[in-house]
């Protein structure tokens, strides 16, 4: 009977003492999870502090061992562009290739063919002076091909050339045209087509892509012909022989073209022509000295007759 009497007010005890007690103990739950998370601020602080340096040096040393990749992807880039732009040759344009087959046939095989078969019968100081109507040809060929209106005293110092030339050759084979005549006439007509498209041409391409698609573009007659020439044909090789064949085909027919081409967009397909004006002469000077030929008092006069003419030509388109 006294503990039934006893419990009401022991538990209306103990439930004062947790209210009372409520506020300071929430109080100190809250005072130690600020304490508990500003510990774990502290720690994480310090070790970002104790890890810096050496991410620091980590990242460096990643981008030093990098660089030299990078560098090397850089200049493995420049290399293959590199062959792109030099070395990659691109076809010629189609709007190019009749030109091109024009210099091809004129100067690569048309003038080096006909002018050998003229000195089988002739004299290289006979086909020299012949061949020096050559500029007055090209510009001739230039004038036509770009339209342009000589004047009447181009004509006539064109006219007073080629009748002074047509008197040698005439003079020289016995008062008539001579086959070989006939091979240095056609010579001039086709180099002369080809000089004035290869100058063309160098005006829209490199000079050596001028020439070089010409060779490239005889291969298909050039190899079988020199096949079948070494195979009917007797070949003695000497140093004189040698040194002629790789002179012709290094010097004059590639290397001197090259830099005739060039000329020729710089300056101008009539002007650069005229700096062929000294080649009779030069022809002349080393058919003596290296051919033992003998010159006939005509040659040189009707050379320096050619000269003069082509010199006036010059003048008056000026």
């Amino acid at each position: 009977m006294g503990t039934r009497a006893e419990a009401p007010g022991a538990e209306a005890a103990r439930a004062e003492a947790a209210r009372a007690e409520a506020p300071g103990a929430e109080a100190a739950r809250a005072e130690a999870a600020r304490a508990e998370a500003a510990r774990a601020e502290a720690a994480r602080a310090e070790a970002a502090r104790a890890e810096a340096p050496g991410a620091e040096a980590a990242r460096a040393e990643a981008a030093r061992a990098e660089a030299p990749g990078a560098e090397a992807a850089g200049a493995v880039a420049r290399r293959r562009k590199g062959p792109t732009r030099w070395r990659g040759v691109p076809l010629p344009a189609r709007r190019h290739r009749p030109g091109l087959a024009v210099v091809a046939a004129g100067v690569v095989l048309g003038f080096p063919l006909l002018t050998t078969l003229a000195l089988q019968t002739s004299t290289t100081a006979h086909a020299a002076v012949v061949v020096g109507l050559l500029p007055l040809t090209t510009a001739l060929f230039s004038a036509l091909r770009v339209g342009s209106r000589p004047s009447r005293t181009f004509w006539a110092a064109a006219l007073a050339g080629a009748a002074a030339v047509a008197v040698f050759t005439v003079r020289q084979s016995g008062g008539a045209l001579t086959t070989a005549d006939l091979y240095l006439f056609a010579a001039l007509v086709v180099c002369a087509a080809g000089y004035t498209e290869g100058g063309r041409l160098a005006r829209v391409m490199p000079g050596w892509q001028v020439i070089g698609w010409a060779l490239v573009l005889c291969l298909p007659l050039a190899v079988p012909a020199a096949a079948l020439a070494l195979a009917l044909e007797p070949v003695r090789l000497t140093t004189h022989s040698v040194a002629g064949v790789l002179w012709v085909a290094a010097g004059s027919q590639f290397l001197g073209l090259v830099a005739w081409y060039r000329g020729m967009a710089a300056i101008g397909i009539p002007r650069a022509s005229q700096l062929q004006l000294a080649q009779p002469l030069l022809t002349l000077v080393w058919s003596v000295l290296l051919l033992g030929e003998h010159l006939t008092a005509a040659a040189p006069l009707t050379a320096a007759a050619v000269l003069v003419c082509i010199a006036v030509t010059q003048r008056a388109r000026g």
